[in-house]
């Protein structure tokens, strides 16, 4: 019987960093409506904005949302009793959810999966980007099992909420 390694990735929408100049991301959000309006690959000027803004330096100066699902993630992976783990994001920060997935597997993961901080339903990131790339990689990964938790249990968010507003209250 072959060894599971588990691995788990956790996914955020993503930020964009405070001193990222603004043209860059309208020229991206623009080329990336036109992909999308004509049904096309992204282009390589689109795929080359996209990484700019990805791989951009951050700070929690420049970026609290990354330090802010930083600490999520620091918090959450010794609760996952030895997993492999890593954070991705949607948009504007690195790495991937596809990058993530495949440090994994280089990890030797054979069982992924792939949890997002995006928990309603209606989210076009949670609900069509992340299956589809789960759809990608599996026949890349034949021998990797690729889990998405999603979607969430709303009764399971409300109680969530339930005690958060408790705290306050």
């Amino acid at each position: 019987m072959p060894t599971v390694v588990q691995g788990v990735v956790l996914v955020g929408h993503g930020g964009v960093p405070k001193d990222c100049p603004p043209e860059l991301i309208s020229k991206l959000k623009r080329l990336e409506a036109q992909r999308r309006a004509a049904g096309m690959p992204q282009s390589a000027e689109e795929q080359q904005l996209d990484a700019t803004i990805r791989r951009w330096p951050r700070s929690a100066a420049n970026d609290p949302y990354q330090a802010g699902l930083e600490a999520v993630g620091a918090a959450l992976q010794p609760l996952l009793g030895g997993a492999l783990f890593a954070l991705a994001y949607n948009e504007f920060c690195a790495p991937t959810v596809e990058e993530a997935i495949e440090e994994l597997i280089g990890l030797g993961a054979t069982h992924i999966t792939v949890a997002t901080t995006m928990f309603t339903p209606g989210g076009a990131h949670s609900e069509i980007e992340i299956p589809e790339t789960l759809a990608r990689l599996r026949p890349k990964h034949p021998g990797v099992e690729l889990h998405y938790a999603w979607p969430f249990d709303v009764h399971l968010i409300a109680e969530t909420l339930r005690q958060q507003v408790g705290r306050f209250s």
